[in-house]
């Protein structure tokens, strides 16, 4: 193999699609409209949206159905798996169906998308792939579904990098938190000293926006960063530099 066999641009012709699941609301939203402003058009997979292919991710029938509408008009070699749901509860208390149902959400059908738009990025010898895992898979309270589908993200993410690197296909993961989304707001009420402190501890002393994860996807989207490949990306205000972010 020579030094030049992969592609470092993306094809040419029609403008880009960027596949983003959960792309209705919250970081999914920002990500797709960065992907406007980027130039390529975002095409969202959700229950919700004016614009979005309806579906419901958690159900594989009803995902392969919107994934086989999404790709009718060709392949897509751009992904964002970013739909997520927490379902906050104790290890002691966390319910089979709440694991099960993380697992369909947050996991498999990342699987799904991946295994839809393969054959895709293989053809064109280019593709990116970002997965939304979440500074919790490090360890977070009350949270024993979502770290372990988070985490989950994180280890396929790196298997899909070593096994599509050669077709010039890169996969990372993006690890949020604490952003300022509906989702963290649900689980963590605004002015609770749970809350209070996850703010404090954060060393920009600030909470992060949808908009700051949405610029780590630009990033790892573009053609120019096809050397980046299985790293996990936190966009956390720094919460994992130091013992209290672990």
């Amino acid at each position: 193999m020579s030094l030049n066999t992969l592609p470092t641009t993306e094809p040419t012709g029609t403008r880009e699609r960027v596949l983003v699941t959960g792309g209705a609301h919250g970081i999914g939203a920002a990500i797709a409209e960065r992907c406007r402003q980027d130039g390529y058009i975002p095409v969202v997979l959700d229950r919700e949206g004016e614009q979005a292919f309806h579906c419901d991710l958690s159900d594989p029938a009803s995902t392969a159905e919107a994934l086989e509408r999404a790709l009718a008009d060709g392949p897509i070699t751009r992904l964002v798996n970013n739909v997520g749901a927490v379902f906050p509860n104790a290890v002691s208390d966390q319910t089979l169906e709440q694991f099960d149902a993380a697992v369909a959400l947050n996991l498999r059908s990342a699987l799904q998308c991946i295994q839809a738009l393969l054959p895709g990025m293989r053809q064109a010898g280019f593709g990116r792939i970002v997965n939304m895992s979440s500074r919790a898979a490090l360890g977070k309270e009350l949270r024993a579904a979502y770290a372990a589908t988070k985490a989950g993200l994180i280890g396929l993410t790196r298997v899909v990098a070593l096994e599509e690197g050669a077709h010039g296909v890169t996969a990372n993961a993006i690890g949020p938190g604490p952003i300022a989304t509906d989702l963290f707001m649900g689980a963590n009420p605004a002015g609770s000293p749970k809350t209070r402190a996850i703010i404090e501890s954060v060393p920009v002393q600030r909470m992060g926006t949808a908009e700051d994860v949405a610029h780590a996807a630009s990033y790892l989207l573009d053609a120019r960063s096809g050397f980046v490949t299985g790293q996990t990306l936190y966009v956390c205000g720094g919460m994992t530099a130091g013992v209290a972010g672990v």
